[in-house]
């Protein structure tokens, strides 16, 4: 009788077949996404397909850290994996360990990569950034001699500040030697010692614009002593070198408006300047004038001149003074001296003597008051208002 086998002993030979095929270990598989789940868990299931058939994919949550995008359908991609049986459904499926946009997806999964190894090597670091001068004098301009590019930045830098340079560098901005050009233009301007380079093209597709997303490229901006301005494409387009760039320009018109100042507007400034200047210093001059006016009354009065003048006029008010005081004091002396002689005329013993009335003494001088101060005998002297009368005493009567 022939050999029977179980579903299990049949699906396990067939995965030990597919296990020693080698080409079946490590391929790349090309086609369009389809079916695609981002499951819960991290894995991620998807089909890929083309006009002859499909076949189904997984990427285990493990290997998600190297899928540089998020997968749609309808996308093109490559699929580097393993082809291998899945023995309890007994149907075969790429284990996918890598995917890989194909075309332009391809394209910018290298970009991603390459601005992401940029980034950790400090390129897009603000403290490497140079500050653009001001008002610069010299402008290097790295771009294709023909197209709209170089003919914006011409007129507006023109209609801008006329006075400044411009040097050329006539760059290929496409192409496969286009990024050794650019690099070239670069250094070469840098020698000339220029003020700022403008690096830039006009718009196109991402193949179009490669070559600013090229290391060498980016390594030669991040090398430049000179600030570089980037200004590639329209506003919608980024390339490696706008980060790398010390400053980015949405289009090459707004870099030369970045990199050439407005001399209308500077002069225009200057003049506001000088008004302002102007009406500061006719204050001030006002404020001094009026200082100066003040330290002149000041002087004045402080002056040697001023002093003898001010101590003279308070000497004479005080010689006046002096002599009113003087006056009034004579006048109350005088006033006192008048009342004092009415007294006196009132006590004056010659003023009794006119009167009629005498005085007498003793022979030693003494005024005799009292009977008591005499004997019979003694010599008297008597004044009267004429004279003086010599007597002796005869006879005592008490009064």
């Amino acid at each position: 009788m022939q050999n029977v086998y179980s579903v299990g002993q049949i699906n396990s030979y067939i995965r030990n077949m597919f296990m020693q095929d080698f080409l079946l270990q490590d391929l790349s598989v090309k086609g369009e996404v389809s079916n695609c789940k981002y499951h819960s868990s991290g894995h991620i299931y998807f089909t890929l397909k083309d006009g002859k058939g499909t076949i189904s994919c997984v990427m285990f949550a493990g290997n998600r850290s190297g899928l540089a995008f998020r997968m749609s359908e309808g996308m093109q991609v490559v699929v580097q994996g393993t082809i291998d049986v899945y023995e309890r459904d007994g149907k075969y499926q790429l284990y996918a360990k890598e995917i890989h946009q194909d075309g332009a997806g391809a394209l910018y999964e290298r970009f991603e990569q390459l601005k992401q190894d940029l980034l950790e090597r400090g390129m897009f670091a603000p403290e490497y950034k140079k500050t653009v001068p001001r008002f610069v004098k010299t402008v290097g301009i790295v771009t294709a001699p023909t197209g709209a590019a170089v003919r914006d930045i011409i007129n507006i830098s023109t209609r801008r500040n006329p006075y400044v340079q411009l040097i050329l560098y006539p760059a290929i901005v496409q192409g496969e030697a286009a990024a050794a050009s650019i690099v070239e233009g670069i250094q070469a301007l840098e020698k000339k010692a220029v003020d700022v380079i403008i690096v830039g093209r006009g718009g196109g597709s991402i193949e179009d614009l490669w070559a600013f997303n090229e290391e060498v490229v980016a390594q030669a901006v991040f090398d430049c002593s000179v600030p570089i301005i980037s200004a590639v494409g329209h506003e919608t387009d980024t390339t490696i070198i706008d980060y790398v760039a010390d400053l980015r320009a949405p289009t090459p018109s707004a870099a030369a408006e970045l990199a050439v100042y407005d001399i209308a507007l500077l002069l225009s400034q200057l003049e506001g300047y000088r008004m302002v200047l102007n009406r500061q210093i006719q204050g001030m001059l006002q404020l001094r004038k009026a200082q100066l006016k003040t330290l002149e009354t000041q002087l004045k009065k402080n002056s040697p001149m001023g002093k003898i003048r001010e101590k003279r006029t308070y000497a004479i008010s005080l010689e006046e003074r002096l002599n009113v005081s003087m006056k009034n004091k004579i006048m109350n002396q005088r006033h006192r001296l008048a009342i004092y002689i009415e007294k006196l005329k009132g006590l004056s013993p010659l003023d009794k003597l006119n009167q009629g009335y005498s005085f007498v003494s003793d022979k030693e001088g003494r005024t005799v008051t009292n009977i008591d101060r005499v004997n019979v005998g003694d010599p008297l002297q008597i004044f009267v208002k004429n004279g003086r009368i010599e007597a002796d005493v005869t006879a005592k009567y008490p009064g």
